[in-house]
């Protein structure tokens, strides 16, 4: 049975949109001043340091794993997802992320002072420890698990198979040419994390859109790749990148054809209407930008194409969006 929003739904999200409106200005203007006059240095040195290890100033990771997280939680719930769901998996969303990236620079504190973008990391610079680092990790991690366990013991279950993949990915550099995959595998995750914490089950559609999710990680990936190429080959690490060498645009071409077709089977399985017909155009548009600007594999546009998948996240979900809006 199709489930409507209620006029009372609209009108507190109304109230939270515009609440969030106003208060903009002071969040970003007002919170920076007063932490940076009133928490003496020494604390704000460690403090900086964890903060660099989260990639809380380059949020693009967040945005590229809560997309998928919005995507299933909006068509598992028929539109209407839970208010408290929403901000239990953005929140989660937020911590893994965050969670990866330091267990990522712990594996890689031997790699990252050699590589150009990555040299100031903390651990490369020594302003952080790999014990801090492990104390934080494990503190996010249990964070995040005490946020699942306000879901249900189905949910609880999945969610062991997150912080697995989210372990191991960075250790696969050195023993495979996919850790782009195992990156996409742990992405895409939360996709039925959200069904079964929607549904208590994670039905077919649900792999069929982490399917399509781990393809679109893969590509983009690829090209975040590309980036450190060059350093990645003298240091030995391995990446999807190195592996598809001169090839690497056209095979990245087939897998985003991959995640567009299964993104049109998941639409004609879940009857999606026109809107959403109408992101995934537009979501293909700027994929054939992110090729134009990488034509000559220039490490800095290939480093924007990646960048520019968080505007195909974005409009596949406004596609979703639009489906109930207009039915």
């Amino acid at each position: 049975m199709m489930r409507k929003k209620t006029n009372a739904q609209l009108d507190l999200w109304t109230r939270i949109a515009r609440w969030c409106y106003r208060k903009a200005p002071l969040l970003f203007t007002k919170v920076p001043d007063i932490y940076r006059d009133k928490v003496p240095a020494h604390v704000r040195r460690p403090l900086n340091a964890y903060g660099q290890l989260m990639r809380i100033d380059r949020p693009i990771g967040v945005y590229l794993l809560l997309w998928p997280t919005l995507w299933a939680l909006l068509l598992a719930s028929d539109g209407a997802p839970n208010l408290s769901l929403i901000v239990i998996f953005t929140l989660g969303t937020f911590l893994m992320r965050s969670a990866g990236c330091v267990i990522n620079d712990i594996a890689d504190r031997n790699f990252d002072g050699k590589v150009k973008r990555t040299k100031n990391r903390p651990l490369a610079r020594g302003t952080a420890s790999v014990q801090e680092a492990l104390g934080l990790f494990i503190a996010l991690s249990l964070c995040a698990f005490a946020l699942v366990l306000t879901l249900n013991l189905f949910t609880v279950a999945l969610s062991f198979g997150a912080i697995l993949i989210a372990s191991i990915y960075p250790f696969m550099k050195r023993h495979t040419y996919f850790p782009q995959v195992i990156l996409g595998a742990a992405f895409a995750w939360s996709i039925p994390m959200a069904y079964g914490a929607v549904e208590g089950e994670v039905p077919i559609e649900a792999w069929l859109m982490y399917l399509s999710t781990l393809m679109w990680v893969l590509a983009y990936d690829t090209f975040y790749g590309m980036v450190d190429r060059k350093d990645d080959l003298k240091l030995g690490i391995k990446s999807t990148a190195i592996l598809f060498g001169d090839a690497d645009l056209p095979i990245i071409a087939v897998i985003q054809t991959f995640f567009i077709f299964g993104m049109l089977l998941l639409g004609v399985r879940l009857e999606l209407t026109w809107p959403y017909y109408v992101g995934l155009l537009c979501a293909v548009c700027l994929m054939a930008y992110q090729f134009w600007i990488t034509r000559k594999r220039n490490p800095e546009q290939c480093f924007k194409a990646f960048l520019n998948n968080n505007y195909v996240g974005l409009i596949i979900l406004l596609g979703m969006i639009g489906h109930y809006a207009t039915r």
